[in-house]
Order: C-alpha cells, then sequence, then structure tokens
C-alpha cells in the first residue's frame, strides 16, 4: 500500500474515475463508499443518458471532456465498450441559432477539436429522420458521442481494484469525522473508516455530506425530463444500440439519442424542478433509484409536438416510457473541484456530468498527488472561487434555476445576471444613477458599462458602429468616453476589484516567499507582481502596497486569492497566525472600502488643490502611494493606472465614499472632465497592452510567455514556482500576442480561432475597439514562431475570416510618458 488514506463518498462516474485514476499514481490505500449497489449506484450517473458534446466556450470544460472521450473509448466491460463514437450533430431552426453554430465552431476549432459546419442536406445525410425541411445548417463533431456509463463505472472498479482500492457498497455516510482543524476519518451505518483525505463525490447528495463539516456547496439537485419512445417503424430491424450521431436541437431545449429502433429524448424546456439534497429519497426508499422521480407527462407535452415536426417518423410512435432525473447544477454552471478552506483534508468534486467525467478525475488526482494540477486549468472549477453572497440559500437556488433555464441558450458573453439583483452596490451607486449608469454585473457588484449623461459626448466624434453581435450591451457613449479620458480626465468605479490586507511583523517575508517580486522594499512602494503555482503557472497577478513596516495592501483578482494566501499561513486557515514569532493576518477589506480611479492628462489639476500633500511628479512618483485627505475625506492614493493615464486609485472607507465622489466631481466637471464605464476602461487597458488575470492568462501559462516576465524577480529570496521559472524560461514556445484589425465594424469578443492560413493555431483572449488608435485589438494565444510584429493571421468570427496581423505592443504610449509625467 502506498500513500495516504483516501476515502472517497460517492463510487458514480466521478468517485470511480478518481478512484482508477489517483490509484495509477501510486495512491492505493483508497477506499470508495457508497450507499447504493455497485456499478449502478442510484445516482445519476446510473440513469444518465450519456450523450456526451464536446463543444463549450471554456476551454477547461473541452479539455475535461475530450479527456474523457479519449478515455471512455479505451475501456470496456468484458468486450462491451463503454463509449459509442458516433458523433455529435446540432442543427439550427433559426437564423439566430445558425450563426450560434458557427460561434460554437469557432470554440471547437480553438480548443483543438475537430469540427465541420453542415448544410441542411448534409445534416439529412448524417441523421435521416431530421426533417430537411425544418433545419437551416448544422454542426457536427466527429468525436461526441454516448458514454455508458453504468459501464465506465464498472471498467474503472474493476481497474482501481486490481491496483488495491476496496469498494465497499451499501456503506450509507453518516458523518465526516475531524479532530483539530482536519479529517480523520469517515463514520459509516456499517462503522468507521480511519482518514488522512477525505473526497466528496456524492453529486446530487454533495450538500448533505459537505455539511458535514460545515461546508456550503452552492448545488441544486434539479429534475430534469428524460424520456424514450417504443419502436420507430422506420428504424425497425437496428441492431446497434446507436448508429446516427446524438442530436441537439437546442431552438427548442432538446437532444436525441438512438435506442436500437427506439429514440431518447431529453428535455430542458420545462420549469424547472430543484428538490433540496436532503429531501432525494434514499436507495432502498426508492421505486427505481433515489436519482428518478416521476415523470410529469404534462411538462414534455410541448417537447413531443417539437419532436415530431424536427422527427417525422416518430409520428408513428408513442412515448412509452420517462422519467424526471435529477442532475447538479451550480450558480455558474461549472463543476465545484478543491478542498474545504476550514477543514483541512476534505475535498470535493461535485456538480460534475458524464461529460466531464474521467477528466475531473484526472484533475483531482493530480491536484492531491502533486498538490497541483497540471494537466487542466482549474481556476472556473475551484470551489472556493465564490464570495459569501453567491453562498446564500435565495442566490444559490435561483441562480441554479437560472442556469437550468438557460442551458441551451444563446447567450452574450456581457450578458447580465438574472435575479437577485442588485446584491453589492457601490456607496457611488445613487450617483452613478443619476448620471444614468448603464450597469453590468461582477462578482455580485453593480459596476456600470457606460453613462447615458455623456450622450452628447459623441456628438462629433469618429467612433464606429461594431457588428451586430459586438453592438449587444454597447453604445457609442463608450468611445466618447474612451476619448475624454485621453483627453481630460475621467472617474472609475473601482470597488468591484477585490482588496486584501495583509498585516503584521511577519507580513513582509510572508508576502515575500508567495510573489515573485520584491516587495519588502520601502514603505508606500507598489509593486506589481504574480502569483504562481509549484510548476510555474500564473495562479494570480496583484499588486502590493507597502502602507506602514507591517501592513501591506494587495490588489487582487477574486476569492481565490485570499484563499491561497490564508492556506499558506503557518497556521492554515483563515484566521491569525504565528510567523517566525510575529503574528501573520489575511483579512478582506473590500467590502469596507471602495475605490475612485482619476485619470487623465488633467488628473493632477483635479487633484492638488484639493489636499495639501505634495502630488507632484516628485511628490508622488509612478508606482508609490501614500496617505493624504482629499477635501475632508482620508484616503490611501496609490499612483497607478490601468487606463496608461496620469493618475491615481483612491480609496477610502464605504462610509465617506459618497463625500469623495463628490468632492472629486466638483472639480472634475469644472474641466470637462467625466465619469466613464467598464467599456471605456476595458478599450484603454488594451491599448496599453495590460493583461487580465483569467481572460489573457491562466494556471496554465507562465510569466515569460503571457508577456509579465518584467514581473519576476529571479535574484531574489526562494518563492512559490521558482524553480519550476527557472527551467521553463528558456522553453517559450506560445507567446500573448496582439492583434490589430483595421476594419471598424470587425470587433471580436474573445474566444475565436486564430488562423494560419487554414490551420487554426490560437486563440483570443481580450479584444475591443481602441478609440485612441483607431483599430480593433485583439490579444491572442500564438505560436512563438508567428508571435512576431507584421505577421498577418486571421481571426475566425462566426461564418466570417477578420483579417489581423501581429503588432508591437503597447499600442500607445511606449515611452510611458504620459503615465510618468
Amino acid at each position: 500500500m502506498a500513500g495516504p488514506r483516501v476515502v472517497i463518498i460517492g463510487a458514480g462516474v466521478v468517485g470511480a474515475a478518481l478512484a482508477d485514476e489517483i490509484s495509477a499514481r501510486g495512491w492505493t490505500e483508497v477506499t470508495v463508499v457508497d450507499q447504493g449497489p455497485l456499478p449502478a449506484t442510484g445516482g445519476s450517473s446510473s440513469h444518465a443518458p450519456g450523450l456526451v458534446f464536446q463543444t463549450n466556450p471554456s476551454k477547461t470544460m473541452t479539455e475535461l471532456a475530450r479527456y474523457t472521450v479519449e478515455k471512455f473509448c479505451s475501456l470496456d466491460v468484458d468486450g462491451k465498450p463503454c463509449f459509442l463514437q458516433v458523433g455529435g450533430l446540432e442543427v439550427a431552426t433559426t437564423p439566430e441559432r445558425l450563426a450560434e453554430l458557427h460561434r460554437r465552431h469557432g470554440w471547437i476549432t480553438a480548443w483543438g477539436i475537430e469540427a465541420r459546419l453542415l448544410t441542411p442536406d448534409e445534416c439529412v445525410e448524417q441523421h435521416p429522420l431530421v426533417n430537411r425541411d425544418r433545419v437551416l445548417g448544422g454542426l457536427l463533431v466527429p468525436t461526441d458521442g454516448l458514454a455508458k456509463a453504468v459501464l465506465a463505472v464498472e471498467a474503472q472498479i474493476r481497474r482501481a481494484t486490481e491496483r488495491g482500492v476496496a469498494f465497499l457498497p451499501r456503506h450509507e455516510v453518516l458523518d465526516v469525522l475531524q479532530a483539530d482543524g482536519r479529517v480523520t476519518g469517515v463514520r459509516t451505518d456499517q462503522g468507521d473508516l480511519a482518514a488522512d483525505i477525505v473526497v466528496c463525490c456524492a453529486g446530487i447528495w454533495g450538500p448533505r455530506i459537505a455539511r458535514m463539516v460545515g461546508m456550503n456547496l452552492p448545488l441544486t439537485p434539479l429534475g430534469h425530463q428524460l424520456a424514450w419512445t417504443g419502436p420507430v417503424p422506420a428504424l425497425a430491424g437496428q441492431t446497434e444500440e446507436a448508429v446516427r450521431p446524438i442530436l441537439r436541437h437546442q431552438d427548442a431545449d432538446l437532444y436525441y439519442r438512438d435506442r436500437f429502433d427506439g429514440i431518447g429524448i431529453g428535455y430542458y424546456g420545462h420549469r424547472p424542478m430543484p428538490i433540496s439534497a436532503d429531501d432525494i429519497l434514499s436507495v432502498d426508499e426508492a421505486d427505481q433509484m433515489p436519482s428518478v422521480l416521476k415523470f410529469t407527462e404534462e411538462d414534455f407535452e410541448d417537447a413531443w409536438t417539437e419532436t415530431q415536426s424536427l422527427l417525422p417518423a416518430t409520428r408513428e410512435a408513442k412515448v412509452e416510457e420517462g422519467i424526471n432525473g435529477l442532475f447538479s447544477f451550480t450558480t455558474d454552471g461549472y463543476p465545484l473541484l478543491g478542498e474545504s478552506p476550514d477543514v483541512k483534508g476534505f475535498w470535493v468534486a461535485e456538480a460534475v456530468w458524464v461529460t466531464h467525467s474521467a477528466g475531473v478525475g484526472r484533475a483531482v488526482a493530480e491536484w492531491l498527488v502533486d498538490g497541483h494540477c497540471s494537466t487542466f486549468d482549474l481556476h472556473e472549477c475551484d470551489v472556493n472561487r465564490f464570495e459569501p453572497h453567491q453562498l446564500a440559500p435565495e442566490y444559490v437556488l435561483a441562480r441554479d434555476c437560472q442556469n437550468f433555464v438557460e442551458v441551451y441558450d444563446i447567450l452574450h458573453p456581457l450578458q447580465p445576471s438574472g435575479k437577485p439583483r442588485p446584491i453589492r452596490t457601490s456607496p457611488f451607486h445613487a450617483r452613478q444613477q443619476e448620471h444614468g449608469a448603464f450597469f453590468l454585473e461582477a462578482n455580485g457588484w453593480e459596476r456600470p458599462q457606460w453613462y447615458e449623461a455623456n450622450a452628447g459626448l459623441v456628438e462629433g466624434r469618429s467612433i464606429p458602429t461594431p457588428n451586430d453581435w459586438a453592438a449587444r450591451y454597447w453604445s457609442p457613449i463608450v468611445g466618447a468616453e474612451a476619448q475624454v479620458t485621453r483627453e481630460t480626465v475621467a472617474m472609475y468605479d473601482m470597488t468591484a476589484l477585490k482588496r486584501l490586507e495583509v498585516s503584521g511583523p511577519g507580513a513582509a517575508d510572508f508576502l515575500e516567499g508567495l510573489v515573485t517580486g520584491k516587495v519588502a522594499k520601502s514603505v508606500g512602494s507598489v509593486t506589481y507582481t504574480l502569483l504562481l503555482d509549484h510548476d510555474g503557472g500564473i495562479r494570480s497577478d496583484i499588486t502590493v502596497a507597502r502602507l506602514a513596516r507591517d501592513l501591506f495592501q494587495v490588489g487582487a483578482n477574486g476569492n481565490l486569492d485570499l484563499d491561497w494566501f490564508a492556506r499558506r499561513l503557518p497556521a492554515w486557515g483563515h484566521r491569525p497566525a504565528v510567523a517566525g514569532g510575529g503574528t501573520v493576518q489575511v483579512r478582506d477589506i473590500t467590502p469596507g472600502t471602495c475605490c475612485i480611479g482619476l485619470w487623465g492628462p488633467l488628473a493632477r489639476e483635479v487633484l492638488q488643490p484639493l489636499t495639501d500633500e505634495d502630488f507632484s511628479n516628485d511628490g508622488l512618483k509612478y508606482f508609490r502611494a501614500k496617505r493624504a485627505y482629499i477635501g475632508s475625506v482620508p484616503v490611501t492614493a496609490m499612483r497607478l493606472s490601468y487606463v496608461g493615464e496620469l493618475g491615481w486609485e483612491l480609496y477610502t472607507t464605504a462610509d465617506q465614499g459618497a463625500k469623495l465622489w463628490d468632492t472629486l466631481w466638483q472639480a472634475v466637471e469644472p474641466l470637462g472632465g467625466i465619469v466613464a464605464g467598464r467599456g471605456a476602461f476595458n478599450s484603454l487597458r488594451l491599448e496599453k497592452g495590460y493583461r487580465s488575470f483569467g481572460t489573457d492568462m491562466t494556471y496554465e501559462h507562465d510569466p515569460y510567455e503571457a508577456g509579465v516576465g518584467f514581473a519576476v524577480k529571479l535574484d531574489k529570496g526562494d518563492f512559490v514556482g521558482k524553480a519550476a521559472l527557472e527551467r521553463r524560461k528558456g522553453e517559450v514556445r506560445r507567446r500573448l500576442s496582439c492583434l490589430t484589425i483595421d476594419d471598424p465594424r470587425a470587433v471580436v469578443m474573445g474566444k475565436e480561432p486564430v488562423y494560419d492560413g487554414e490551420r487554426a493555431v490560437g486563440y483570443v483572449t481580450s479584444a475591443a475597439y481602441g478609440y485612441t488608435v483607431g483599430k480593433g485589438i485583439a490579444y491572442a494565444w500564438l505560436p512563438a514562431e508567428l508571435a512576431v510584429p507584421g505577421t498577418a493571421v486571421q481571426i475566425g468570427y462566426f461564418d466570417e475570416r477578420v483579417e489581423a496581423v501581429v503588432a508591437e505592443e503597447p499600442l500607445f504610449d511606449p515611452a510611458m510618458s504620459r503615465l510618468r509625467g
């Protein structure tokens, strides 16, 4: 036996995959428990229809699905295959859906999977039951297909068992045992099992298990209709289970699969049917299985009518059986993976569908064994990504149900979230409403995208209108706000950005061991630096301001940064800790503070008359901070600018935010300045070449690839990821590159494929129109040999190819004269 003692709760498709993957890496002191029989345990895996469509706007989710397909294709049980690779076909019955299929083709191509767009005739060739008169086109992914979930569970159980993993069916988990802040075992109705690590793979029961360690999982089981027809005369004599591609008719929230001479029909168009994990029947109480609820025929009527229209051959058949099957939904549509923030050794791998199951098994196994996941970028999936309000029961239920309703909807990248809203408002909210703010949401914050009060600024300016898709949630006011920022001065609400406070006598040493730059500098210093994982991948980019000898303010990217710091405190957990004889404390100060970015060539003319402090170039240099009074408001002023203009980030407490806004606005308005929104901000930051973590660079990228190697100081002491960086520095094979687009209407949105001739070579990350430089801007990952200024490439945008060229960066003020003046 090798490795720590691991207990996996749940032997469905995720638990079985994890047991297989973790034992293959040498950890074999593993026990898997499930309340049900094996291999059909009674959870979602046992009734899942098995359709695996790999296309997803998330690169990570596509890669998890691709690995699942590859692994399942290699598995069988006594000669019976675990995957039927019949392909996946999505059809469009409206012009809007046809355009969406072109966008989806762009995603799957960008992520490196073969796919092709089909004409209506080609759709019928692939799936002869489809009504030619209904379809306008289709998208075919040949490697998609049907996962035989129960067989895949059995195959992976067999492999893990051969390596020494124990599987215990009919063991109901009653409690997760813990002592001194870490797990010690699992209590079942058949006795206790000692454990160093417990992984919850309980699926729809996940919230109930997680509560045993005080963990709140934002997961809701929802009923989803699945029906089976009787024999379809047109399929008479079909002896193979599936010969046609799995089929999606997303315009009507429907999908289809073969089952010999009948058809399976899945439907998302009905009302949400949530159920509490506590109300799910036990294995012995359920008539069929716990994850199967009674079929509600009235909810299926529209689905059957539409099915008979799209697949006319079904008019000669009947729906003979059906279920309302329970599946897990989350507030943002992504899985819940990772370790509890409070109880060491308790991990979750939850809200994972069959499509991504083997990939998740591999990801979590790597994470556990190696301390990080090297195959997949998991920042979207980390269970610790949520802000506190995102764990509120009301929020979780509302957003989970919304995600069920929208599962097949055409969603714009900027489309606002639904209820509940508003949740978080800055102290400036009332003032912003007075200026006619158009709000979008960021981590629950209401954040202005532009202000209708600036509509008069559009007249006389050259502000091109983008294409129809890019023009959604856009206004020409965005362009005017961007230009005025460069001409005079603008106020930006930066409150939504995460702010952490690191304090105590050990704070400097603590930070030095985690970041790539030198932050233990003079009081008033501000440093742009990186957090890395052990393999050198970028965990986050942050700013660290030293406000006193033992006090630092960190400008972070989200709750994962707080979690990263907290876990590395000398005494693990979200609490004060003793480090080298001194206390180190990490605290989220975002809710009690606010921030205004005051930027533009006239920023000093606004600020200096309002304060007795010296805000001249010598009085506060670029990337320095100091405390001051702006009027009667105490602020922490940092001379930073993510729009590439002279100015400051001005922080104060939330109770004085409105006063700060009014004080500044009274000085800004007479100089022709404005308040400006996120649309302008994004355009300006791309002109300046500033990266956005989570979009432009993620865990899978290192600093040298991402163009932020300047933030790495290898001549300092040791820090997390340093050894890996020293190995990777000379192996840059891809680069984040700036592309410019001359066509003013061809504003791309991100995630589109980039082509060198007919070969897809990369993908777009961030994009916007540059209202100062007069060009479209798209940052994209390209092979190093193509990331050369002057190289011509094309961007796949819906059904078009947009001409672009690699450019020197930054596009605006490369000498930094405006920032440093």
